[in-house]
C-alpha cells in the first residue's frame, strides 16, 4: 500500500516534467502521435477521427480532469453534437513504467461504455505538451479538429462560457 501511495504521488508531482510555453496552434494539423483507449486499442491521432468535427479534450495532469468535466457537461447541457475524445497525455519515463497501473485505476472510475473515448498518450505524451505547451497544466486543451486533423479552434485557459460560445460558432458554421 505504501509503494502505490508512493507511485501515485510521484506520478502527481511528475506529470509534467519539461515545461513549454504555451502556444497557439489554431491553423496547424495536430501532431501525428498514438495512444491506446481504456479498451485497449491503439489509436492513431488524429487520423483516426474522420468525422467533419471531433473534440479533443487533452489533459496533462490529474487535476485537468476537472476542467474536463466542466467542458463535458457544457457541451452536454448545451446539446453540442459532436464527437469528443478525452485524452490524458503524460511525459516522462515514470509514468510510461506505471501506464498499466495508471490506465486500470482510469478504468475503475470510469463507465465501460465511455472507455473508446478516453485515450492515454504516454511514448508520444512530451511532442503533444510541447506542441500546444504545458503552462498552466491543470487547464485542459480544447482542440476542435476538421477531418484533415487541421485544428480549427484552439483554447487553454480553462473553461468558460464566452469560450463555448466561440467553438459552438465554429461548428455552426
Amino acid at each position: 500500500m505504501r509503494i502505490l501511495l508512493l507511485v501515485i504521488s510521484l506520478l502527481l508531482v511528475t506529470g509534467c516534467a519539461t515545461n513549454y510555453a504555451n502556444q497557439n496552434v489554431t491553423g496547424k494539423t495536430f501532431i501525428s502521435v498514438s495512444g491506446q483507449n481504456l479498451e485497449q486499442e491503439t489509436i492513431n491521432i488524429p487520423a483516426f477521427f474522420k468525422s467533419d468535427f471531433t473534440l479533443l479534450l487533452v489533459g496533462y495532469k490529474q487535476n485537468s480532469q476537472f476542467d474536463i468535466d466542466r467542458w463535458l457537461i457544457a457541451l452536454d447541457m448545451t446539446e453540442t453534437k459532436i464527437d469528443v475524445f478525452e485524452i490524458p497525455t503524460i511525459q516522462g519515463l515514470f509514468p510510461k513504467m506505471f501506464s498499466t497501473m495508471i490506465d486500470n485505476g482510469m478504468r475503475k472510475g470510469i463507465p465501460k461504455a465511455l472507455w473508446k473515448g478516453v485515450i492515454t498518450v504516454y511514448e508520444d505524451g512530451e511532442r503533444v505538451q510541447e506542441f500546444t505547451g504545458n503552462e498552466n497544466p491543470n487547464n485542459a486543451r480544447v482542440v476542435l479538429l476538421d477531418e484533415n486533423g487541421l485544428i480549427l479552434y484552439f483554447y487553454d485557459e480553462g473553461f468558460s462560457v464566452a469560450a463555448l460560445n466561440k467553438l459552438r460558432s465554429y461548428l455552426k458554421s
